[in-house]
């Protein structure tokens, strides 16, 4: 039940996550797909506070996995934090010791260079056929059982990466390649590109100049090309170095530079073209391909500036009151000069974390699906409360809302498996007004309807941030 002044969507951030082993679900309401087979992992900050210490930022929190096994009609979960070395080190002494996203290290300067900053492993995951690697853009990847969710330790991708592996990687939907990237600061700030093999493997890659140290989160990959937009944020090193500034305090939002567009060859990973357009902040793509013309076509959530980063800051407060609107958008670019021939938005109303089905990664597609808000809500107060399909065809947006003090996660698309243009939208949503969470699974093509099925969750899973389904592997009996 709600039971303070602040927004419903606080409450499950108030304490630590719970953790829980492998439990059955029960069903709420509706039944589940005798299709629906494999499981879906979602990954996020479930733990912002240790003792009287609470983190900076929500980027700060310590990554929690949830994997959802579904099977024969039946499900199971199971829910653990990532026991990260720095997670372990904390644990024992019951206090924060890591500079962070959004955080200083305790002890300063000294502290700052002994310790290093903190792999969370919170941001995302990637599923592959004998591992699940939890991800965090600052860090190398860190391994996990598929099924229990044990923590086996860093992945260093067969012994070959030496740099920090990125929480956005792309899966070509033919070939299970995977491409990746991380920005690694220095006196002379590098962008190391990546292709692996689907088991993981490195087997290609690529480094690149930057020019000052910038922010880059996410990235497209077409058929031919990667695709990056440098937005114009700047990071501040010395500061961050001396240990008087955390990463998120030393950025500073420089709109005279632009957005820089960098296009770099799929197979050789080696520069194609660059080229500076009007300034703008994104954090994340839904999909890129090449047109008839040979056009790269990129769809993104784009804002207008960098104050996102302080309504992510407030998340974690349990208040919100920054205004950072994100709307879907789309530009077409020529590939051999950079230029962007045409840009536009596709919906104007606040969204994020937008995704397409991962079969149509690369290609043309018809349907985005999108986290956004439901009529009458607040933007800037209230997390988003509905999920939502736009119709790139038509421009038609289907909305699943939730109603007052329910919250869904990012959408992820399953096809049937006969069928990969039906199948299924998953999202884990907490209950504010019950203080519960559970998993409700729609028809993609018919989300403002019921849910086919909704099962209860052991206990709140907090708000996180990106997932994957895999149907890679059979998911365990239930127990």
């Amino acid at each position: 039940m709600i039971t303070s002044n602040n927004p419903a969507w606080s409450q499950v951030l108030t304490n630590p996550a719970t953790e829980f082993p492998l439990t059955p679900l029960s069903v709420i309401s509706g039944s589940l797909p005798p299709q629906l087979t494999g499981t879906l992992y979602r990954n996020g900050p479930a733990r912002l506070a240790r003792g009287e210490q609470k983190v900076g930022h929500w980027f700060d929190g310590d990554g929690a996995i949830l994997a959802v096994h579904l099977a024969e009609g039946k499900a199971s979960a199971v829910y653990r934090f990532v026991q990260t070395d720095e997670y372990q080190a904390e644990t024992a002494a019951n206090r924060y010791l890591y500079s962070n996203y959004g955080m200083k290290a305790p002890g300063g300067f000294w502290n700052n260079w002994l310790k290093g900053i903190k792999n969370s492993a919170n941001t995302s995951v990637l599923a592959l056929a004998d591992r699940l690697l939890a991800l965090w853009e600052g860090g190398k990847p860190y391994a996990l059982d598929l099924n229990t969710l044990e923590t086996k330790g860093i992945d260093n991708l067969s012994d070959t990466l030496q740099f920090p592996f990125s929480a956005h990687p792309k899966v070509d939907p033919d070939t299970g390649e995977i491409y990746n990237f991380a920005v690694v600061p220095g006196k002379q700030t590098t962008l190391h590109i990546y292709r692996c093999h689907k088991t993981g493997k490195l087997i290609k890659q690529n480094s690149l100049n930057l020019s000052g140290c910038p922010l880059i989160h996410d990235f497209a990959l077409t058929q031919k090309y990667l695709v990056f937009f440098i937005p114009p944020v700047r990071i501040n090193l010395i500061p961050v170095l001396l240990g008087t500034k955390c990463y998120s305090d030393a950025m500073v939002w420089r709109p005279q530079l632009g957005t820089q567009i960098l296009i770099c060859d799929r197979d050789t990973l080696s520069p194609v073209s660059q080229a500076t357009t009007e300034p703008w902040y994104q954090w994340h793509f839904s999909n890129g391909y090449e047109d008839q013309d040979g056009q790269i076509a990129i769809e993104f959530i784009r804002y207008d500036d960098f104050a996102t980063n302080q309504y992510l800051k407030e998340v974690a407060t349990g208040k919100t009151k920054t205004t950072a609107k994100g709307r879907l958008w789309t530009v077409t670019i020529n590939p051999q000069t950079g230029q962007v021939k045409a840009s536009s938005p596709l919906l104007d109303r606040h969204c994020e974390f937008p995704i397409v089905a991962s079969h149509q990664v690369t290609k043309p597609w018809r349907y985005s699906y999108v986290t956004t808000h439901g009529e009458g809500m607040i933007p800037e107060q209230e997390m988003f409360n509905a999920i939502a399909r736009f119709d790139r065809q038509t421009g038609n947006l289907t909305l699943a809302d939730m109603g007052a003090n329910i919250y869904p996660s990012e959408p992820i698309y399953v096809s049937q498996p006969d069928n990969l243009e039906q199948g299924w939208l998953l999202t884990v949503v907490y209950d504010g007004n019950t203080d519960s969470s559970e998993v409700r699974i729609y028809k993609g093509d018919r989300l403002n309807e019921a849910p086919i099925c909704r099962l209860a969750l052991p206990s709140t899973i907090p708000h996180s941030f990106h997932g994957k389904w895999s149907s890679l592997i059979t998911p365990p009996d239930s127990v």
